[in-house]
């Protein structure tokens, strides 16, 4: 067993975006940790319409997407039986990649409906990372006021918010900035993009 694997738990709402949390769960895999997998019933609809992916069968449509790997797991909204349910199951954080505003006011608020709101939960009390990646705009005063509430709970809130001084060329180029910059905040190594300074 790789000693320096590391395990996440990564929720996917229904926030437009799925891309970048399907870019963001294939990178950790790439490079060989555990992820735990938590998708919203609004997240399954995104990942069809922006992925064009049959979603009618939930475990081929992973499959499809992620390819058949050892470490990757996927849990039911309502499976409170999952590890990263409970505080005791160690584990390096959570990352919420897109985040919905719905699920972000929830987070912040303390209310634990499902197995993804239960596990941030998990992490707050716990003190544990949790970022939260929000693709949403405008934003109005709650929206800002449920971030800065996350954030005063020890959460973190990396916007999904490209930069363009890696002079990008592409979409993937757009949407392996954001990825990258959330890998950068879990310590996970990646080349997605040229950092400032550098020469590609």
């Amino acid at each position: 067993m790789n000693s320096s694997k590391k395990i996440f738990a990564v929720g996917i709402t229904g926030a437009s975006g799925a891309i970048y949390g399907v870019r963001f769960v294939q990178s950790l895999l790439k490079a060989g940790h555990q992820v735990h997998l938590l998708m919203t019933e609004a997240a399954w609809q995104v990942f069809h319409y922006e992925l064009h992916v049959n979603t009618e069968d939930r475990h081929q449509c992973l499959v499809d997407v992620f390819g058949e790997v050892d470490n990757l797991f996927y849990h039911t909204q309502q499976d409170f039986s999952a590890p990263i349910a409970s505080g005791s199951a160690k584990n390096e954080g959570m990352i919420i990649i897109p985040c919905s505003m719905g699920t972000l006011a929830k987070i912040s608020q303390g209310i634990s409906g499902n197995l993804l709101e239960r596990t941030a939960d998990v992490m707050l009390k716990e003190r544990r990372r949790l970022i939260i990646v929000p693709r949403e705009t405008p934003l109005h005063s709650i929206h800002l006021e449920n971030m800065k509430r996350l954030s005063d709970l020890g959460g973190q809130i990396v916007p999904a918010m490209p930069g363009f001084y890696h002079d990008p060329n592409s979409m993937d180029d757009l949407i392996n900035f954001v990825v990258g910059k959330v890998l950068d905040q879990v310590g996970v190594d990646h080349d997605l993009f040229t950092r400032w300074g550098e020469t590609s």
